[in-house]
């Protein structure tokens, strides 16, 4: 059986043509409605998601790596597809933090990709991310991570809208009355920001703020705001689309959280 061509759409879940390709030991990305799966040989080397926050993000809001370190290795290794190489041959890095920080990213992208079995889009054979090469994972592994946080958050709360929706607060105890990192994520929740953009704003993996999110909801102190109505239009709404995102373009000034998620989402839709 031959890996899907570049252009074949199919209505297999993405988990189970995740399989198909890890027996393949194909190279390539595969395209869902919530993100891309990279493999090479076989193994998911990265994974990415327009609703948790990018390596980026997370090395440079949690002080990791300074702005100019990151923008540096983009502009010098970008096209190359060596990033995180530059990263750690420049100093800017260590290979340690780097690998740490990736697993990360990739585990908590992988749970939004896989977390609803949707199917996957389609399959481009020999991409490769501008990120390059880190640490490779056995799609068994990140199948099997992937399940486990779902259930795990579904026993906490099982309602998945937390992970998405913009989050208000609900009137309770004060934050000061929390174990610390609830406090902290409950201080976060404005009414406007979700999940993925309180994780970027605490410098904190998804999955984490997930939890206390959710420990939050199911005590009542959290609740996801309910979407506005459509305003009426003549021309209908734009479908769903997958892009293949590349590195966002170098800022004027540092981002607000917010703003950093609608840039990445605006250059993938101006990479189509």
């Amino acid at each position: 059986m031959t890996a899907p061509t570049g252009t074949l759409r199919t209505d297999e879940p993405a988990s189970a043509l995740l399989g198909t390709l890890a027996e393949q030991g194909a190279t390539g990305a595969l395209s869902t409605e919530t993100g891309i799966v990279y493999l090479t040989a076989g193994h998911v080397v990265h994974v990415e998601s327009a609703v948790t926050p990018d390596l980026g993000d997370l090395l440079t809001h949690s002080g990791a790596l300074a702005p100019d370190g990151w923008w540096e290795a983009i502009d010098r290794a970008g096209r190359r597809c060596r990033v995180g190489r530059q990263l750690v041959d420049s100093g800017h890095l260590a290979a340690g933090a780097l690998e740490l920080c990736h697993l990360g990213a990739l585990f908590d992208a992988a749970y939004f990709v896989l977390a609803h079995e949707g199917p996957a889009l389609r399959f481009r054979p020999g991409a490769t991310h501008w990120l390059g090469a880190v640490r490779s994972v056995p799609v068994d592994t990140v199948l099997r991570e992937s399940r486990r946080r779902r259930e795990l958050l579904h026993r906490i709360w099982p309602e998945s809208s937390v992970d998405r929706a913009p989050l208000a607060r609900v009137p309770g105890p004060d934050a000061a009355d929390l174990p610390a990192r609830r406090g902290r994520t409950l201080a976060q929740v404005d009414g406007v920001r979700t999940a993925a953009q309180i994780a970027t704003a605490l410098a904190c993996r998804t999955f984490h703020t997930l939890v206390e999110l959710r420990r939050l909801a199911a005590a009542g102190l959290v609740t996801p705001v309910a979407p506005l109505a459509p305003a009426p239009t003549s021309a209908p709404a734009p479908a769903t689309v997958s892009a293949e995102p590349g590195p966002s373009p170098r800022p004027a000034a540092p981002d607000e959280p917010d703003t950093a998620l609608l840039r990445r989402l605006l250059h993938a839709l101006e990479a189509l």
